[in-house]
C-alpha cells in the first residue's frame, strides 16, 4: 500500500461513567484518564438528606409553670424550610379558703416560629429561633385576704426569641422570652365573713414582657440531616 488512512469515530455519552481498569504497570505505552462527574448528576440517596417529606414534632412542659403548680403541656410540629408552629395550654384549680388563698387560672397560646443558625441547619426544632405569638388565659388569685380577678378573657401578642439546647437524641431544654402588649379587665376584691367583696374595676394596658419559658422538650420523629441513621 502506497498510502492508507484511517477514520476514528467517537459517540458522547450524556452520563459518561468512570470504568475501572486493571493496574497496566509503568512500562505500559496505555494511558488511563479519569472521567469526571458532570455537575448535573444527582449524588447518591445516601449522601441526600432525607429529612424531606419526613415527620417531626414535640411534646412540652413549661418548668416555670409547673413550679408554681400551675400544670401544663404543649405541642410542636416541624412544617419544613425551618418554620414550626406550636401551641401549649395550662390549667389550675387550687383553693384554701380557711387561709384565704384562691389560685386558679387557664389559657394558652400558639406560635409561628423560625428556626436558624448552625444548629437548627443539622438537627430541627433545635438551635435559635424568633416568632410571634398570641395569647389568652383567665385567673382568680387570692393571697394574704387581697384578690384579683380577671373573670373575662386577657389577652396579648408579641415577638420572642429563643434558643432550643439538646441535652440527648430526643430531649432539649429550651428557653424564651417574649415582648408585647396585653390587655384586658380584672377586679380586686377582698373576703369578708365568707363574702367576697368587690372593691374597684380596672382596665389592663401592658407593653413589655409577657411570654417566659424554660420547657423540658421531648421530641418524636426524624431527628436530622440524614434521617433516622
Amino acid at each position: 500500500m502506497r498510502s492508507a488512512s484511517a477514520v476514528i469515530i467517537t459517540f458522547k455519552e450524556d452520563n459518561p461513567r468512570v470504568i475501572s481498569t486493571p493496574d497496566l504497570g509503568p512500562s505500559s505505552l496505555a494511558t488511563v484518564s479519569a472521567v469526571e462527574v458532570p455537575s448535573g448528576i444527582v449524588p447518591p440517596a445516601a449522601e441526600r438528606d432525607s429529612r424531606s417529606g419526613s415527620f417531626l414534632m414535640a411534646v412540652y412542659s413549661n418548668l416555670l409553670f409547673d413550679a408554681m403548680a400551675i400544670p401544663n403541656i404543649g405541642a410542636e410540629f416541624y412544617l419544613g424550610k425551618n418554620w414550626s408552629i406550636a401551641a401549649n395550654w395550662m390549667y389550675a384549680w387550687w383553693s384554701r379558703d380557711s387561709r384565704h388563698r384562691y389560685w386558679r387560672t387557664y389559657g394558652g397560646d400558639i406560635n409561628a416560629r423560625y428556626w436558624f443558625g448552625k444548629t437548627a441547619g443539622v438537627r430541627p426544632l433545635s438551635g435559635h429561633h424568633v416568632g410571634i405569638y398570641g395569647q389568652i388565659l383567665t385567673y382568680d388569685f387570692e393571697l394574704g385576704g387581697k384578690g384579683y380577678l380577671g373573670d373575662r378573657w386577657t389577652w396579648g401578642a408579641g415577638i420572642a426569641y429563643g434558643y432550643s439546647m439538646p441535652l440527648s437524641r430526643h430531649f432539649n431544654i429550651d428557653f424564651t422570652v417574649g415582648f408585647g402588649y396585653a390587655g384586658g379587665e380584672y377586679k380586686k376584691y377582698h373576703p369578708d365573713e365568707g363574702c367576697y367583696v368587690w372593691e374597684s374595676t380596672h382596665r389592663l394596658n401592658w407593653f413589655g414582657p409577657t411570654k417566659a419559658e424554660v420547657s423540658l422538650v421531648w421530641h418524636i420523629g426524624n431527628k436530622g440531616k440524614g434521617g433516622g441513621r
